[in-house]
């Protein structure tokens, strides 16, 4: 019975469901968190009691627990694809294969976006978690002055540029992985498949210009 589960488990068709649902959860994650982020625009006296109020919830351990480890499934589950496609094809037939059915520029470029993906994910975590701890007052509550630190660290045109990149290539990768996350879960019909495409493309242009204008706008107002 064990020996039966696991190989259920260690079927290819769960494995693409695992990172259908576990990229659908994330991408969840991202409307919330370009929501959350676009408060910027409004300043410090909004964007700092955001980050504070995040930060002072007794359940960010948890969130941010359970955040990981939904991180690391997809991942996990993307790198042991790749490699078990790559042991059972030696030639590395998803580089180029402009006549298979289906192969798109996004499709075919999907470790590649998300590898760059996850070594930006570590870097920022890095870079505005663990950063300089500036410090501020609203309402009469000692708070992080993370405005001033996203604002201050993207005055740098490398940081900027970086940050751009990544959310174009974070655009290519969720424009193929939204709508073939809902055909690994079994929702593929000729009728709403191409309308889950164009959703795709939409929620790509979203999330890419979304996060990208971000370090733009504060490198643009030069600290103002």
């Amino acid at each position: 019975m064990i020996a039966r589960l696991g190989h259920v488990f260690s079927s290819s068709i769960i494995k693409k469901q695992v990172m259908g649902l576990t990229g659908l959860l994330l991408c969840g994650f991202l409307v919330g968190h370009l929501a959350g982020n676009l408060l910027i625009y409004l300043g410090p006296d909004y964007f700092n009691p955001y980050g504070h109020a995040l930060v002072t919830n007794p359940l960010i351990y948890l969130a941010e627990a359970g955040l990981g480890a939904l991180f690391l499934a997809h991942v996990g589950m993307a790198a042991r694809l790749v490699i078990e496609n790559n042991k059972a094809r030696p030639v590395k037939y998803y580089v180029r294969q402009p006549s298979g059915k289906g192969s798109t520029f996004a499709s075919s470029t999907m470790p590649y976006t998300g590898f760059l993906t996850l070594v930006f994910v570590i870097l920022h975590i890095m870079q505005f978690k663990y950063g300089t701890y500036y410090v501020t007052e609203h309402n009469g509550v000692e708070m992080r002055d993370l405005y001033r630190l996203v604002v201050e660290f993207y005055q740098s045109p490398v940081a900027v540029l970086w940050y751009v990149l990544c959310m174009v290539s974070v655009g290519i990768h969720v424009k193929h992985g939204f709508w073939s996350a809902f055909q690994s879960l079994g929702f593929n019909h000729p009728r709403y498949t191409p309308m889950l495409q164009k959703l795709s493309w939409a929620f790509a242009v979203l999330v890419a210009s979304g996060f990208a204008s971000l370090p733009l706008y504060c490198f643009f107002q030069g600290g103002n």
